[in-house]
């Protein structure tokens, strides 16, 4: 179980710098924009909602990524708690949704200069008619470029990427509370937040925050706290550096994302609310307020962090997507080949080039930041489906096993953290649900291929532990499609039942997950090497 050749060099603020420069990435430029979009006012609201249930989620995280401080730890909780086939789809799930930020930082470093004041630049993206924009050729030779950079940064050490991370950040972190701050002080219009979102008066709408928390970005802005977890494997002293890192860069995020979203809707012109915040459109949302309320020293600065802020991100997540894919390969569900490690800098690199080659694919079929956050968004929500599953199964099943954090509360909080999740997936509306759910089923050929060999009697346990997880997909699938139509569902099911009918479900099959969880040959393993305190 010992992980070959990975460095323990990460200490506790370098990992928390890791998860905040996770958080703090392209969300920011864009994200309270597009809430204000969906829900007006009601923006800050979702923000605050986002939190709450990410914070949720979280807590089952740090009891397992300080028991399992592994490389990669989160696509392989399920794995432990449940079998190959659980593990699989998780770390599939988990996969996907943060290899895809890589390219979408990209993107949005461009985007935001494509609104820059000279004609070459505002060549590099193109608004399409009816549609959200798409850069061009020149765009996203641009972004490939940066890509590669993201590659260059953690292609030698681990140690360098850390220490290089933490100085980005910290400047990251400056910069969007200054530029809420100052534009509080040049000028706040309170009646905005009388608007609402098609014009006239603000009226409360639950679904639009509901939905904002869900699609406008809150959740793919919030899930680089999953980034300590999966660099665990690294950290000097998990058990205390996990939970620290996880709580650290959560708070600190939310603060800086509500101040950024009050300010957003006090600092935009009365005029231009005539339609509502709906139809409100930016290329680059606070660059160009700070330039329409002459803070031009605050736009340049704006345009340079459009840049360091997703620089930061993409080279965290081409950090620990390499390690995701190393530990899927120590589950035997992907080729030896991603499980090799330098011998000289402990760096996955077999990993880090297949991540690589995918984010050039991602750039090439989704054009533009809008496009790919959309889906991130979805994939995110996935991700949070296991873990308050597989800790609740381990607690039963491994005992015996080190905990140098144990979650008070537990079994109350995990269930919660599946039912919130499971909501936030509902609140996401059709059809993304359902696109997403076949996404999902799509590499399930590859499982398929690497159990062959093994036979039906070894195989057999993995499919009575993977069960309750196929029908739940199935379930949410068949409730988003039948749901009310707030949330794009065909109307089968009113407003108000159909969310409880999503959270009954939620809470049967947590119950049906946990009681589907047995004692893994993994698990098994670890307790014999002696738990999380010999996995390194």
């Amino acid at each position: 179980m010992g992980e070959r050749g990975v460095r323990r060099e990460v200490g506790a603020m370098a990992l928390m710098f890791t998860g905040l420069g996770s958080i703090i990435g392209s969300g920011w430029l864009f994200g309270a924009w597009r809430a204000a979009q969906l829900a007006g006012p009601g923006a800050i609201y979702a923000w605050i909602i986002g939190a709450v249930v990410i914070l949720f989620v979280a807590l089952t995280y740090a009891e397992l990524g300080a028991m399992l401080p592994e490389s990669g730890g989160a696509v392989r909780y399920g794995h432990y708690s449940h079998g190959s086939l659980v593990g699989f789809v998780a770390g599939w799930a988990a996969w996907i949704a943060i290899v895809s930020v890589i390219p979408v930082e990209a993107e949005a470093s461009v985007q935001y200069m494509s609104s820059w004041p000279w004609a070459w630049a505002q060549a590099l993206y193109v608004h399409v008619p009816g549609g959200q924009g798409e850069l061009t050729i020149g765009g996203l030779s641009i972004c490939v470029v940066l890509v590669i950079i993201y590659f260059l940064l953690n292609f030698w050490s681990v140690k360098v990427f850390a220490n290089t991370n933490s100085a980005i950040t910290f400047f990251k972190l400056i910069v969007p509370a200054g530029t809420a701050v100052a534009l509080m002080l040049s000028g706040f219009h309170w009646q905005n937040f009388s608007i609402g979102v098609h014009g006239g008066a603000h009226v409360g709408n639950l679904a639009s925050i509901l939905t904002a928390v869900a699609t406008s970005g809150i959740v793919f802005s919030y899930n680089g706290f999953q980034s300590p977890v999966n660099l665990a494997g690294e950290a000097r002293n998990p058990g205390r550096s996990v939970p620290f890192a996880i709580f650290g860069s959560i708070a600190l995020s939310t603060i800086v994302y509500i101040l950024l979203q009050i300010a957003f809707l006090g600092a935009v012109a009365p005029d231009h609310l005539q339609e509502g915040w709906a139809a409100l459109e930016y290329s680059s949302p606070f660059a160009q307020l700070a330039l329409a309320m002459n803070l031009n020293w605050l736009a340049i600065l704006l345009y340079a962090d459009a840049f360091v802020s997703p620089s930061g991100t993409g080279s965290t997540y081409t950090a620990t997507t390499a390690r995701m894919i190393y530990a899927m390969e120590r589950s035997e569900t992907l080729p030896k080949v991603f499980g090799q490690v330098h011998p000289r800098y402990g760096i996955p690199r077999p990993a880090m080039w297949f991540n690589l080659l995918v984010s050039f694919i991602f750039l090439f079929f989704f054009r533009g930041w809008g496009k790919l956050a959309a889906v991130i968004s979805v994939a995110t929500i996935i991700t949070y489906l296991v873990v308050p599953i597989s800790v609740l199964v381990l607690r039963r099943t491994a005992p015996d096993m080190h905990r140098p954090l144990r979650v008070p509360g537990l079994t109350f909080l995990a269930p919660c953290a599946f039912v919130l999740s499971t909501l936030m997936l509902y609140w996401a509306r059709w059809p993304h649900t359902g696109q997403i759910m076949l996404l999902l089923f799509l590499p399930l050929p590859v499982y398929w291929y690497f159990q062959l060999g093994k036979g039906w009697h070894d195989f057999r346990p993995h499919l009575q532990g993977a069960w309750w997880l196929i029908a739940y997909l199935l379930t949410i699938t068949v409730l988003s499609w039948a749901g009310s139509k707030e949330f794009e569902g065909h109307g089968y099911i009113p407003y108000g039942w159909d969310q409880m009918c999503v959270a009954l479900a939620a809470l049967v099959y947590c119950y049906f997950g946990v009681r589907s969880g047995w004692r893994t040959p993994a698990v098994e393993a670890a307790s014999l090497a002696g738990g999380s305190a010999k996995l390194s």
